[in-house]
């Protein structure tokens, strides 16, 4: 009997370890996120209600890109119109991507703000609302190191998240952010739009992605108002952006020429 004690205990640690790898999962989600209303978009091992062009497959639990084909697009279910999306995301050294989460260019930026040239304008940088507003700091991990995203949008205003700091409030209708909504709408971005699929952006560049979950938000549902002021952008970063601009502008109207 005294043999089966040190079995015993080794089969209940055993258990146990299990267990709690279970719960700790990243493709998995908790109590308290199944009593929210969240649902799990990608569960680890299937890429059942998305689309893509062969380009994205599964590693060991996480969503990542090889070869060219395109963006990964959620099909199952469109974003809901006032919604929670949170997911975590990991790059590699100079790596660009981003989280489209409605119609048209309406993007919460992915990048490695430290060698991208993107990472040198705040606005184009790691959780803006990309060419938009720029997050108040960089608050992005070492490369290599996941980062928990999150995007939170009910009626007018649109939040974007960095590793459990909110780093973008904008809330459109306000004038006073009227010439950030200008710039979107300039690059093709309409801020009231709505009714798209979530799309996770294939720019070439070596990417992660997983504990992608979102929840529909209601009437009921309170979200924190507290104000957040965007970084400043430079003199020369500005005068890139403007260059940038110009180039998408006249690209445009080649476009719309032939």
């Amino acid at each position: 009997m005294k043999l089966l004690v040190p079995s015993l205990i080794a089969g209940l640690l055993a258990a146990t370890i299990v267990s709690q790898a279970y719960a700790e999962s990243p493709n998995s989600l908790s109590a308290a996120e199944q009593s929210a209303g969240f649902d799990l978009l990608f569960d680890g091992a299937s890429l059942e209600g998305w689309k893509h062009a062969g380009n994205w497959k599964i590693d060991d639990g996480v969503l990542t890109r090889e070869g060219k084909g395109g963006s990964l697009v959620y099909t199952a279910k469109k974003i809901p119109d006032d919604f929670e999306l949170r997911f975590e995301w990991k790059v590699a050294k100079g790596s660009n991507s981003g989280v489209y989460y409605r119609p048209g260019q309406y993007e919460y930026q992915i990048l490695d703000n430290a060698v991208h040239v993107d990472g040198k304008n705040p606005r184009t940088s790691a959780a803006s609302i990309y060419f938009c507003v720029a997050p108040s700091h960089d608050a992005t991990k070492p490369v290599g190191q996941w980062n928990a995203g999150r995007i939170v949008c009910k009626g007018t205003v649109v939040q974007h998240w960095l590793n459990g700091e909110k780093v973008v409030h904008l809330d459109y209708a306000d004038p006073k952010w009227k010439d950030h909504v200008e710039l979107l709408r300039l690059r093709g971005g309409d801020l009231a739009a709505r009714g798209a699929n979530l799309s996770l952006q294939d720019h070439g560049d070596p990417v992660w992605y997983r504990s992608i979950k979102l929840r529909a938000l209601g009437a009921d549902d309170d979200i924190d108002l507290t104000p957040v002021t965007p970084q400043a952008i430079s003199p020369e970063a500005q005068q890139s952006e403007q260059a940038k601009l110009k180039n998408i502008l006249e690209r445009r109207k080649k476009s719309a020429k032939r």
